[in-house]
This record gives structure tokens, C-alpha cells and sequence, in this order.
């Protein structure tokens, strides 16, 4: 007799926790979008008009799909307990593009308008680059060790997330002190909140109520969001054809960006993907570096400048028991409120330190699952993964200058934030091949980190040849030495 197929709900509790988590950690990157490129001089009607609605588009089209994904995936299994992978704008890519491809276009050509098309054509590059990555997803995924993939999306949480976000809850530290118990006790201890409330939902109608009482927040708050909205439609456009043609002829040196944050992308996205299976659902990874791919080339047709990719949020929506619905929540109000305005009008309203507490908890259950997705013995490979991140945030908040600003702390803070994802995971997978006494894949891996370095990969601000000699002399004598080691534990073998 056949087992009764179990009930997978469209939307339970749980997805508005997840729901409000993933929300914050695109609104956050939209905002930040909206105030840089206004900063730069790009004017409101490609900012409001163009780019977010973009952004919105291809978050839309991936939500809907893993949604659906997801689906497929509890009636495969006859599970209930199946969560929808997170997806969403990388904040380290976002700062790349800003800075490494928007900023330069604006600076080359003088007008905002080719600049922001020259970035459209770039994005829908990426996408495709990442979308022909993913016949080699799956191979990639079985040779590089778990400890050093979490270990190098933990560096990441650690970071950009769980450390950025506690700044930011600190900021108003009567309120978020305040929020971020409120999200322990909930979503840590797993402590039901008042009125059987979901606690993200509770935490922010406490904490943004406290705030506007409190004086914290002022009202003018409410008058900045007015001005916000207005009517954006989700039209698609020709903006990524006409850059194609500047962007490969004299934009040719911003190009160069495009395939190192390319790889981190896909990179990315299989190591969350790798980090929701530990969590426990598996899904193909090479279909999800596609849809990454798909989603980041039609947000460009639509005047995107941000490829997108699984989000790092994923195992912290898992760890909340969240299903489809939160994902497919997200992507119809990020179109709603595209096209509306809303989603700078909430963000004005919303003190970030109120909303904070949650990605917290996000990159504390990045960092916790990497721990506890490995053997105890892999443990300092974790750790060592998560070091180069350091590195890389340092280097990303001061964007251009940092050369000059962390000169007096360490001339190696900007080399080795520089490509730092790639760095990450070969010194985790160099660790976890030493501790499994295998010499000589700890060898292969030294040599690819010489030939990344070489080619401008890694340490290198741009790609070209021997564009990191020092580095790449390095690595090769740490192949060596793990050479040597190898003959001298065959000779002990035998």
C-alpha cells in the first residue's frame, strides 16, 4: 500500500520570521543601492526608474522558482518540513559593481546614462558566465571539501553579516538591545513571543514603537518616506544591448571585473547550497548556479545592474522552520513595492537598528552550521576559511581608498581581501587534505592557488599575468613542501 502523501502548506507561521529576515537583507542592499548610485550623481529616474525595478525582477523570477523548487522537492520526498531556498542580491558582489563597475563607467564616460548601460550590459555577462558555470557545478561541489566551502561562507556571515548587522543594532543601543533579546530568546531558545506572534514581527513592532517614543526616531522619518513614492513600472528595455557594444570595445578594463566576481557568485551560491544540505534538503546545485545565472540576465533586461545569487540567509531561515511561503511572499511584495516606492519608504520609516537583531541571528546560524555540519577534527579548517573575510571587509568599507587607510595596520589587508572567497576556500581545503594526511591534493590545491594568483585571481586588483608574483612563489612553496610530505608519509607506509 502506498504511503499517504504529506501536506505541504503554502504558508505557516514560520515563513513570516523567514520572511522578514530575507526581506531585510534585500531591502538593506536596496537602500544601500539607491544611496550610493545617488552619491555618484546618477539621477532618480535610472535609480528609482531603472535599476531597483530590475533588481526587483529578477528577485521576483528566483523567489518564484525555488518556491516552486521547493515543491518539487517535499513531493519527491513526501516532506513537509522542506525550506525554499533564500535568494537575493550578494552584498559583496553589490559593492563590486558599484564600485568596480558603475563607478568607473560613470568616471570613463562622463554620462550617467551610458554608465548605467555599460553596468546592464556587464550584469547580463555575469549571468550568462555563471549560467555556462554551471555544467561544472556539481564536479566542483564534489571535489572541494564541506569544512572549507561553510568555513568560507562563515567567514562571510561573520563579517558582512552577523558583526556588520551588531554595529548597526548598537547604533540605538537601548533599542537594539532590547531586539536583539527578543530575537534570542524567540528564535535562539525557540520561546514563543506574545499573542503567539512570529518574533521578527514581534521584535520590530516593539522595537520601531520604542523608538518613535523614545526619541530615538524622529517624524521626519515619515516625511522622507512620502517622498519616495510614486508609480515605477517593470518595463523591460534595450539598455543591456546598447552597453554590449561600449562595454567591448573602450570599456574593455571594466569588463575584467566581471569574471573574478563572476566565479565568487557561482562560488556562492554552491556553497549555500552545500550549507542547505547539511541543514538537510538537497537541491542540484548546478540548477541553481542556471536559475542564478537566468535571474541575473533577466533583472538586466529590465535595467538591473546586480547579479543575484542563493543567499547566504538560507540555513537561518531552515533553522526557523520556514517552507515556500516566505519565499514566495518576498518576491510578490519586492514587486509591489518596486513599483510603488515602498521599499525606500519602509526602510526611512524602519530604524535599521530595529531589523538588525534578525540578520544577527542569520549569520549566527551560518557560522554555528559550519561547525556543526563537520567532524571536530575539520574544525580548524573551518576556522582558518573564515579568516580572509576579515580581510575583505575592511578592504570593501573603505571601497577605493583603503590602500591608503589600512597601510599603517598591514600592507596585506588589501591583497588578501582581494579575491578573499577563492583564498578562503583553498586554505580550508589545503587544512582538511593535511588533516587527512593527503599530501597531494593539498599540493593540487597550492598550485591552483599559484595559478589564481598568476592569472590576477586572487591578490590582485585586476586580472592580468603574473600579477601577483610574490604570492604565486608562495603558494608554490607551500606545494612543495606538501610534496615532500607526501613521499615521506608513502615511505612510512611501507
Amino acid at each position: 500500500m502506498a504511503a499517504a502523501s504529506t501536506h505541504y502548506p503554502w504558508y505557516k507561521k514560520e515563513d513570516t520570521d523567514a520572511f522578514f529576515a530575507l526581506f531585510q537583507n534585500n531591502i538593506a542592499n536596496f537602500v544601500i543601492i539607491a544611496i550610493t548610485m545617488l552619491g555618484m550623481g546618477f539621477p532618480s529616474s535610472i535609480v528609482y526608474g531603472q535599476v531597483l525595478p530590475g533588481a526587483a525582477v529578477a528577485v521576483m523570477v528566483g523567489n518564484f522558482y525555488y518556491a516552486w523548487s521547493a515543491t518539487r522537492l517535499a513531493r519527491k520526498e513526501n516532506r513537509a518540513d522542506v525550506t525554499a531556498l533564500s535568494y537575493g542580491i550578494s552584498t559583496p558582489v553589490m559593492f563590486v559593481f558599484l564600485f568596480g563597475v558603475l563607478l568607473p563607467a560613470k568616471q570613463l564616460t562622463g554620462d550617467a546614462e551610458m554608465a548605467w548601460k555599460v553596468a546592464v550590459a556587464a550584469c547580463f555577462i555575469s549571468g550568462t558566465i555563471e549560467a555556462a558555470i554551471s555544467v561544472i557545478g556539481r564536479w566542483v561541489q564534489y571535489h572541494l571539501p564541506r569544512a572549507a566551502m561553510l568555513g568560507a561562507v562563515a567567514g562571510v556571515a561573520l563579517t558582512f553579516i552577523a558583526g556588520e548587522m551588531l554595529f548597526k543594532t548598537l547604533e540605538m543601543p537601548i533599542i537594539g538591545l532590547l531586539v536583539l533579546a527578543i530575537i534570542v530568546v524567540g528564535l535562539v531558545a525557540r520561546v514563543s513571543m506574545p499573542f503567539k506572534l512570529p518574533t521578527s514581527l514581534f521584535a520590530i513592532i516593539v522595537g520601531t514603537t520604542m523608538a518613535y517614543l523614545i526619541g530615538d526616531a524622529g517624524t521626519e522619518r515619515f516625511s522622507d518616506a512620502f517622498t519616495h513614492l510614486g508609480f515605477y513600472p517593470l518595463l523591460p528595455n534595450l539598455a543591456w544591448f546598447e552597453g554590449l557594444g561600449l562595454l567591448l570595445t573602450s570599456m574593455l578594463a571594466v569588463l575584467t571585473v566581471v569574471l573574478p566576481i563572476t566565479l565568487y557568485n557561482a562560488i556562492e551560491t554552491m556553497n549555500n547550497v552545500e550549507a542547505m544540505e547539511a541543514a538537510g534538503d538537497k537541491y542540484d546545485v548546478r540548477e541553481c548556479q542556471a536559475v542564478d545565472g537566468a535571474g541575473t540576465m533577466i533583472g538586466a533586461l529590465f535595467g538591473g545592474v546586480f547579479p543575484t545569487t542563493v543567499y547566504i540567509a538560507t540555513v537561518g531561515a531552515k533553522w526557523m522552520g520556514a517552507g515556500r511561503g516566505y519565499s514566495l511572499l518576498n518576491g510578490a511584495v519586492y514587486a509591489l513595492a518596486t513599483m510603488f516606492g515602498l521599499i525606500a519608504a519602509l526602510a526611512a520609516i524602519i530604524p535599521v537598528s530595529v531589523v538588525a537583531p534578525i540578520l544577527v541571528f542569520v549569520g549566527m546560524s551560518m557560522i554555528a552550521t559550519a561547525f556543526q555540519a563537520n567532524d571536530t577534527r575539520y574544525y580548524p579548517a573551518v576556522a582558518l576559511a573564515m579568516l580572509p573575510y576579515f580581510a575583505n571587509y575592511v578592504m570593501t568599507r573603505f571601497n577605493r581608498g583603503a590602500g591608503e587607510v589600512v597601510t599603517d595596520i598591514s600592507s596585506a589587508i588589501v591583497v588578501m581581501g582581494q579575491g578573499a572567497m577563492f583564498m578562503a576556500i583553498l586554505l580550508g581545503a589545503m587544512t582538511v587534505s593535511v588533516i587527512d594526511h593527503q599530501f597531494r591534493r593539498a599540493a593540487v590545491f597550492a598550485a591552483i592557488a599559484a595559478g589564481f594568483s598568476f592569472v590576477g585571481l586572487m591578490h590582485s586588483p585586476e586580472l592580468s599575468l603574473n600579477a601577483a608574483p610574490e604570492f604565486v612563489m608562495g603558494y608554490l612553496g607551500m606545494a612543495l613542501l606538501f610534496i615532500y610530505f607526501s613521499f615521506q608519509e608513502a615511505g612510512r607506509l611501507r
